[in-house]
């Protein structure tokens, strides 16, 4: 997978304001853009299903594998991957700085949103 241009994961990592639109069945037309909490570990860009695998945006972006995010003022074409091991961990460290206080975060780092994670890239080299 492609890595995340410095500036790019820089701007994307300290918002919180990530919409997600894996393709639809087509391959070709986006779904509906989805608000999501999102996590950098390294110069990786991660997101969870808050209802685990039962999350319709995640079994788009899993069975598609690409779509589009909109994030920090902008919009991206990315590719997903399933993830899954003890990267988890340090994902879960990831949410606990960024999201430490919010009523929702036991939900993001329970096992059925681990479940859930994938890592998300963009599907071009030049995003910047």
């Amino acid at each position: 997978m492609n890595k995340w241009p410095p500036k790019i994961i820089d701007a994307i990592a300290e918002k919180d304001d990530l919409h997600i639109a894996p393709f639809r069945d087509d391959g070709k037309t986006h779904g509906t853009l989805t608000w999501i909490w999102s996590v950098r570990v390294d110069d990786d860009l991660y997101v969870r299903g808050y209802n685990g695998p039962q999350s319709r945006w995640y079994q788009a972006a899993i069975r598609q594998k690409a779509g589009k995010i909109t994030a920090a003022g902008s919009s991206y074409d990315v590719a997903f991957e399933g993830v899954d091991g003890p990267i988890n961990d340090r994902i879960d460290q990831a949410y606990q700085a960024k999201y430490s206080g919010s009523p929702y975060l036991g939900s993001m780092i329970s096992d059925r949103a681990r479940a859930a994670t994938v890592r998300v890239a963009p599907r071009t080299e030049s995003a910047e």
